[in-house]
């Protein structure tokens, strides 16, 4: 039986110390439970709420980092250019959900032969997400994921539907976000959240036959420099794995 994916890491990536420790306890993890582990951090979180807020380490001095690490990788990108230079590191280029529309993007992430995860826009159907997918396989990219991250609900809140991920099963291999799934966007300096319902998403996410799963993870959620309202704490990741 294939091993359902596990993609998960801090959401920005912090320096290369985190990111051996997270990478290093998360892939013992995956390997005890069966998971196939992949590291996912950002170099440049470009979507921040505020203008004050950090937005990471920048390309190339991200890159170095992920090149040095013991497992498969994954990051976003953000524009067409820089699909090229992460396809020499990372083994899954990633698509933003809000650029999931982007055509350049999409084709320039086809373009470099790595498989491709496109994260479901907040604003758009399964359904709908076959344009995303097709204009990765125009350029004959033969591996496609799609992620599920939640619906707009309302101004700042996202709600998941999981007929979303039955229909984007019927396009590619799906992903579920458990994290991003549970933010609270817009209420605020920074996106809110409510980690409580990550566990109950996991296991609806199982029971819909998902692909893999999607978390971040950090040692101290608090003090991580983006996305720390929704994120699971290192020490208490291995529960969750459990139940799925």
């Amino acid at each position: 039986m294939k091993k359902p994916l596990l993609i998960a890491g801090p959401c920005s990536l912090e320096g290369e110390e985190m990111a051996k420790r997270i990478s290093g306890e998360l892939s013992e993890l995956a390997d005890k439970y069966g998971f196939e582990y992949v590291f996912k951090a950002s170099f440049d979180k470009a979507n921040r709420t505020s203008v004050d807020s950090k937005r990471g380490l920048g390309l190339r001095r991200a890159m170095d980092i992920l090149d040095k690490l013991d497992c498969s990788t994954t990051t976003d990108i953000h524009e067409p250019i820089q699909a090229e230079y992460v396809s020499g590191v990372v083994d899954i280029i990633q698509i933003p959900a809000f650029l999931c529309r982007q055509t350049d993007l999409l084709v320039a992430a086809g373009e470099t032969g790595l498989p491709v995860n496109i994260k479901k826009g907040q604003m758009v159907s399964g359904k709908m997400m076959k344009h995303a997918v097709q204009k990765v396989r125009s350029t004959n990219c033969s591996t496609i994921l799609l992620t599920e991250r939640g619906s707009m609900f309302g101004m700042s809140d996202l709600v998941v539907d999981f007929r979303q991920v039955v229909d984007m099963k019927e396009l590619a291999p799906v992903i579920m976000d458990c994290t991003h799934s549970v933010q609270q966007p817009n209420g605020g300096a920074t996106t809110g959240g409510q980690p409580k319902y990550i566990e109950t998403l996991a296991k609806c996410a199982k029971a819909v036959g998902v692909d893999g799963y999607f978390f971040e993870v950090h040692p101290e959620p608090s003090k991580a420099w983006s996305d720390g309202a929704n994120m699971i704490k290192l020490s208490e990741f291995e529960n969750v794995l459990k139940v799925i």
